[in-house]
């Protein structure tokens, strides 16, 4: 037995995958550009990981100039397009923003979209590569963090060629961003932008398979790994290979690259995780024609690793949590019928700094399900810096300030090398940056 579809239409589903923000039109956005206080050593631009001269764009937006708005954007972020649907802007540049204390902040973000998405639209290059160095970059993954550091070595006038696994290019930002943030053809209008600068992409290539690894390091003068994470691991309790049991990271992927029709989906949903992956999964599930989600997870908000603004997001969305639970086993034959969970107490702090979470004795209970999707995490990429001989730390790839890894010549940026801080777009792009510097 296999999950039904979505019960809704195919036009209500069209309309629960739009995106949660209208563009801006010209009047909107030349009205909040003029809220601007063009503040000198401004702060929004302090807590961009990328360092946009924020109120330089925004100036220019006021101005009618939203070609040079876009310019001045794309000078510190290539993708920025993405990172004005993505960036968790409330802890960033908005939550900086001096009118935050007083008055609403400014719509940086917004702002950023309505002139990047200017420059996409009409395929407008404001870039070009420098005459030709005779270096030769390979990058490895096509996400945020490859892209960003290509383009900028393309400026550079070096030759590069990336080696990406999936059929598309993009990454996350493809694959792994849920829809109603950022639509597929965003992303790939910025790979196309990538593209023309002389960037040579190549879909359908696995290195090790494909391509051995002694060529990466004897055909190109210098190597960047953008390889991000992978797989959500096991959950490595009874029941989870049965039918209805679905990966968090797969189940956000189908819905950028099916039809939302023909994506199956319970009618009593069940999420374990609670990451910002956790959050998009229920969200998807919600919006999808579940009449009830409930996210599962064995600490309390406290503990949380997704930012606050998308736990509220997922409240209003109607999703229910379960906090202080740990599943312990699927229930079900042949499928899912429910999720056996044990009620949890916080203890001592464990090696991630928080509360390690205990299991109270005889306090099973089961939340009736059909559907459990996991988002646990994502596994790491070891295989190819092994292969490489490179330091590891904690499963990630050891880099040095110019993101070069312990092998001279091999730079890694993005997921794969983040030992601390958070995960996110803005800053695997500014990762590509600096190895791009360094190289």
């Amino acid at each position: 037995m296999t999950l039904p579809t979505s019960p809704l239409n195919a036009a209500s589903l069209e309309q629960n995958f739009q995106e949660v923000l209208p563009a801006f039109s010209k009047r909107e956005a030349t009205i909040e550009a003029n809220r601007c206080l063009f503040c000198y050593d401004a702060p929004c631009t302090h807590a961009c990981p990328t360092h946009i001269d924020i109120p330089g764009f925004i100036k220019k937006i006021a101005r009618d100039n939203v070609k040079g708005s876009a310019r001045v954007i794309l000078e510190s972020n290539f993708l920025g397009s993405t990172c004005a649907r993505v960036c968790p802007v409330e802890e960033l540049c908005e939550g900086a923003c001096v009118l935050g204390s007083d008055h609403k902040p400014i719509e940086i973000g917004r702002l950023q979209r309505y002139s990047t998405d200017f420059v996409l639209e009409k395929k407008l290059d404001l870039f070009r590569a420098a005459l030709s160095t005779g270096k030769k970059v390979v990058v490895i993954g096509a996400g945020p963090a490859g892209l960003s550091c290509a383009a900028e070595l393309a400026k550079l006038g070096h030759a590069v060629t990336i080696f990406e696994r999936k059929p598309l290019a993009g990454g996350l930002s493809t694959y792994g961003i849920v829809v109603f943030r950022e639509p597929v053809q965003v992303s790939l209008a910025e790979v196309e932008m990538v593209e023309r600068l002389g960037v040579n992409i190549k879909t359908g290539v696995t290195v090790g398979v494909d391509v051995t690894f002694e060529s990466l390091t004897t055909d190109y003068d210098a190597v960047f790994l953008s390889v991000g994470l992978g797989t959500v691991p096991s959950l490595g309790i009874p029941g989870e290979n049965l039918s209805g049991v679905v990966d968090g990271i797969k189940f956000i992927e189908d819905t950028k690259t099916r039809p939302y029709s023909s994506i199956p989906v319970g009618k009593h949903v069940c999420v374990i995780g609670a990451g910002n992956t956790a959050i998009d999964a229920a969200t998807i599930a919600r919006r999808l024609g579940a009449e009830s989600v409930t996210m599962v997870y064995r600490r309390t908000p406290n503990e949380m690793t997704a930012y606050n603004f998308e736990f509220e997001f997922a409240k209003k969305e109607g999703i229910e949590y379960r906090f202080l639970s740990n599943p312990a086993a699927v229930r079900g034959t042949d499928t899912v019928t429910g999720l056996e969970c044990v009620k949890m107490r916080l203890g001592a702090p464990d090696s991630s700094g928080r509360p390690r979470p205990e299991a109270i004795p005889d306090s099973n209970f089961v939340l009736e399900c059909d559907m459990v999707i996991s988002a646990i995490g994502q596994e790491k990429h070891q295989s190819l810096a092994a292969q490489l001989n490179l330091e590891m730390r904690n499963g990630y790839i050891v880099t040095d300030a110019h993101n070069q890894t312990s092998r001279p010549g091999v730079y890694a940026g993005g997921d794969c090398v983040r030992v601390t801080g958070d995960a996110s777009t803005v800053m695997a792009v500014q990762d590509g940056k600096i190895a791009a510097r360094g190289i």
